[in-house]
């Protein structure tokens, strides 16, 4: 099976055009992956399934039509080249603090056909205070990258009154979001739906944590990186 064929499988809904351009980014991970670490996952069952078929579990949430995103902590692409790709109303924004890797998504989107995707290099937490991105995105969405009670605080300062930030966690999801209770009410959240999400052919149990922005995050916030990471919220 292809890439594009083991994600189709268990996502039906999956076009011809999209199933091709899946396939563009699959081989290109795969390829640059050689040369630069983007992840641990290059078969095509794991690339298909723990990367394409978890990215498009955001899509089913049905937050996202229309919206304006930012991908906080990108890495090699996910969820942004997938979401960008099925979700195509969307604008999404690729945020990472290494700019080879952005360079690598933006690339990749182009040769993908992916028209609706920008990137964005900095630290989050610096790259929020400015008046520019501040509580500018309807979304903001990180995929693993911290616990969530540090993930809040880089995340959250993005999104604007009314908007979500989304949290792909693992099986700890709900742990987490007990932890960050805190952090999130600070932060100006509040927790509204946590999603359990079973992986098809893989032992492994994902969650979306999903926080809806209600107020302002205070000034003051975030933090330095240092005071988040040494005495988070």
């Amino acid at each position: 099976m292809s890439f594009s064929e083991i994600t189709k499988k268990y996502r039906a809904s999956l076009t011809d055009k999209e199933c091709a351009s899946l396939d563009i980014i699959g081989t290109e991970l795969v390829n640059t992956n050689a040369v630069m670490n983007l992840t641990a996952l290059t078969d095509e069952k794991g690339v298909g399934l723990l990367h394409f078929w978890d990215s498009l579990t955001l899509i089913d949430t049905n937050l996202f039509k229309g919206k304006r995103v930012i991908d906080v902590g990108c890495g090699g692409g996910f969820p942004s080249l997938p979401l960008a790709l099925c979700a195509s109303d969307c604008t999404i924004v690729s945020n990472d603090a290494t700019a080879k890797k952005l360079t690598y998504v933006s690339e990749t989107a182009k040769k993908a056909g992916i028209g609706n995707l920008q990137t964005l290099c900095g630290r989050a937490e610096e790259l929020s205070v400015l008046p520019e991105h501040r509580e500018n995105f309807d979304i903001a969405v990180a995929r693993g990258v911290a616990r969530l009670n540090v993930l809040c605080e880089w995340c959250m300062p993005f999104v604007k009154n009314g908007g979500y930030f989304v949290a792909m966690k693992g099986e700890k999801g709900r742990e987490e979001a007990e932890e960050a209770k805190k952090a999130i009410s600070v932060l100006g959240g509040e927790l509204v739906d946590i999603i359990d999400i079973k992986v098809p052919e893989f032992e492994y149990l994902h969650t979306l944590v999903i926080i809806k922005k209600t107020k302002s995050t205070p000034k003051g916030y975030p933090r330095r990186n240092s005071q988040i990471q040494k005495k988070p919220l």
